[in-house]
């Protein structure tokens, strides 16, 4: 009997490459998001019922909070701490969530890890809000700049904002990477377009430099009492993108987009945001287009074509990353399969989801024609930032007190310190339900439904399946006992992890009473890291009576290709290599039957039921030949 594990090979190490490289193109996936912001983020606190008036302390006190949103929430939590939180150069809520219940932590009991699975659910699920609202407001912000050269233009900003989101999605089976080639560049003549705006009116009116100091930002809060603290729902969307920030920290490495973040991003968005600031002590009148007001006449629609290629940077890098969350969440059985297409044969994370594409597509362009205009967007779009970026400090808080056991004032002065922060800001957002902030609270709420009757169906259908109970040796001792009939060529059946033979198998033996030549047990096992180096893609033995057993190991940004494993690893076993021609996979296909009294249950588990119905199909999940499957049903009873 052999055992045989898989070759060592290197991996790539992530961040590699020239740093100005990597910190240009960081530029244009990571900061797309928060670079755009200053289209809206500040006329958003002077607009609609809520806002407050462009007093000259009104100004400086919310420029000052929003100067000191961007140190202490981007530059001090995300950058510089979040950062440091990685699950072998990943971020983001799942890579958190894989920290801190993976298959090394013993401190976390299983009642704990499922509590800390549904609350990092529920923050992905907001997450899907964020990347359906980013879009819309990006590129209909970007469009409004049409109103100021020309009113009379302003019935055109919608048509015009549909068309440009329409073709976005459109091309989006192209690749990122072919689509996507200059966003690097166009993001960084963006930031230095938006420098210059906010230096030379800042030059006019330096007054406004009274924002760096933060008790003007508390000044305001006591000068406007309910109506300021509302006022850091507005507030709050200087910081959209931060939580894409983390998350695309695996692409770059965090080196580069520091660099990119301290170097240009940071001083870009403050001098901008100070520059707004400053026309506003100039001129309130400009507080219902700040941006758009610092621009010179002449170079109007030039910044309006600038400012749609920086937003549809934006909403690529958002569209991307939801593409990415999904295909993280299916591998890590958070959601059903999903059909993923590979844009790319040199990056594997260049994917294109084509089902979820057009649901996007659909669900954005319906939010701009029942919106119309940013600034009603602008509402509906903190209370998803800000509960995102909350639940995002809750898990790091547990994280480092399990993983990294700081003592507890450690974990409260720097988690508690962010979560007051962050609390703020959803406390505002609240105030804004009625004005839309029950989109995104919606969007997030059926992602939520749909991953949490995932969830409880799949522990209730592995409950149903009841396993044989026949160990693989004493199995093999009777197939040596009573040889049934061989045939030639290679059978493969799915087993799940342990030492009990499949019931698919059992089935097979007694219907068919045949067995082939060779008989592969095979095991897929989804770790939580993003990758598997080959050096752990597999484990394979030769056993007795023609089985090979054999557990294929992959992480959850990992693309399954059973064909491809049985290539790597049946000659590592001294086996038969594997012919596609003469190799039969055999698949078990339930059909689930909803038995259960409580009506709560009932419906999750028929939610569940629907999905799996629909989920992408296991021979393609697995890229299996489909002339080569055999499928074998049974009913189960799921309660």
């Amino acid at each position: 009997m052999n055992d045989v594990h898989a070759p060592q090979a290197s991996q790539p190490e992530s961040g590699s490459g020239p740093m100005f490289a990597l910190a240009l193109a960081a530029l244009g996936i990571v900061f797309g998001d928060l670079g755009t912001s200053p289209l809206y983020a500040l006329q958003a606190s002077f607009s609609g019922t809520l806002g407050v008036a462009p007093t000259p302390a009104n100004v400086i006190g919310i420029v000052s909070l929003f100067l000191w949103s961007l140190i202490l929430m981007v530059s001090i939590k995300y950058v510089f701490v979040l950062m440091q939180a990685d699950n072998h150069g990943e971020g983001g809520l799942l890579a958190l969530l894989a920290l801190l219940v993976g298959e090394r932590t013993r401190r976390v009991t299983r009642r704990s890890a499922l509590r800390w699975v549904f609350i990092a659910m529920f923050g992905t699920a907001m997450l899907y809000g964020d990347g359906v609202i980013t879009p819309a407001i990006s590129v209909l912000s970007a469009i409004e700049g049409i109103e100021v050269a020309t009113p009379a233009f302003a019935h055109y900003t919608v048509p015009i904002t549909v068309v440009i989101l329409v073709v976005l999605f459109a091309v989006q089976p192209l690749g990122s990477g072919r689509v996507g080639v200059a966003f690097g560049p166009i993001l960084a003549v963006w930031f230095i377009v938006i420098f210059a705006l906010g230096l030379t009116s800042l030059a006019q009116t330096p007054a406004i430099l009274a924002a760096f100091n933060p008790l003007n930002g508390i000044a305001f809060f006591v000068h406007n009492g309910f109506k300021g603290f509302v006022a850091l729902g507005a507030v709050v969307l200087c910081l959209t993108g931060g939580e894409a920030l983390y998350a695309d920290m695996g692409h770059f490495g965090a080196r580069p987009i520091r660099l990119a973040w301290y170097c240009l991003a940071l001083p870009a968005l403050s001098v901008n945001y100070l520059g707004q600031g400053a026309l506003l002590l100039r001129n309130a009148g400009a507080a219902d287009r700040p941006f758009y007001s610092l621009v010179p006449s002449w170079g109007v629609y030039p910044m309006v074509v600038l400012a749609t290629l920086a937003t549809i940077v934006a909403s690529q890098a958002l569209i991307s990353a939801v593409f990415s969350l999904t295909r993280q969440a299916a591998q890590l059985g958070l959601s059903p399969r999903v059909a993923i297409k590979h844009t790319s044969s040199n990056t594997a994370g260049q994917i294109y989801l084509p089902s979820l594409n057009w649901v996007l597509m659909v669900c954005t362009i319906a939010i701009v024609l029942g919106f119309r205009t940013s600034d009603k967007l602008a509402a509906a779009y903190g209370i998803a930032v800000s509960t995102t970026m909350a639940i995002t400090t809750l898990l790091f808080a547990a994280f480092a007190r399990v993983r990294r056991q700081w003592p507890v004032w450690h974990v409260a002065l720097i988690a508690g310190g962010f979560m007051v922060v962050d609390v703020a800001f959803v406390s505002a957002n609240t105030m804004k339900f009625a004005d839309g902030g029950w989109l995104p609270l919606g969007i997030g709420a059926l992602t939520f439904l749909i991953s949490t009757s995932w969830l409880i169906g799949l522990r209730a259908l592995h409950r149903a399946r009841k396993d044989s109970g026949l160990p693989l040796a004493a199995f093999i001792a009777s197939i040596a006992a009573t040889p049934p009939h061989r045939v030639s060529g290679t059978s493969v059946f799915l087993m799940a992890a342990g030492d009990s033979i499949p019931t698919t198998l059992l089935h097979h033996l007694k219907h068919n009473q045949v067995l082939h030549e060779q008989v592969i047990l095979l095991t897929l096992l989804t770790h939580e890291t993003p990758w598997v180096p080959l050096a752990e893609r597999y484990n394979v033995r030769r056993l007795e009576q023609g089985f090979v057993r054999i557990e294929g190991h992959y992480g959850y940004l990992d693309t399954l290709d059973v064909p491809q494993l049985l290539e790597q690893a049946l000659p590592r076993a001294k086996c038969p290599r594997y012919d596609a021609m003469t190799t039969t996979f055999y698949l078990g296909r339930d059909s689930l039957s909803v038995q259960t009294h409580s009506f709560g249950r009932g419906l999750l588990l028929s939610l569940f039921a629907l999905l799996r119905r629909n989920e992408l199909d296991a021979t393609e999940h697995l890229g299996l030949p489909p002339n080569r499957v055999i499928e074998m049903g049974a009913r189960l009873d799921l309660a």
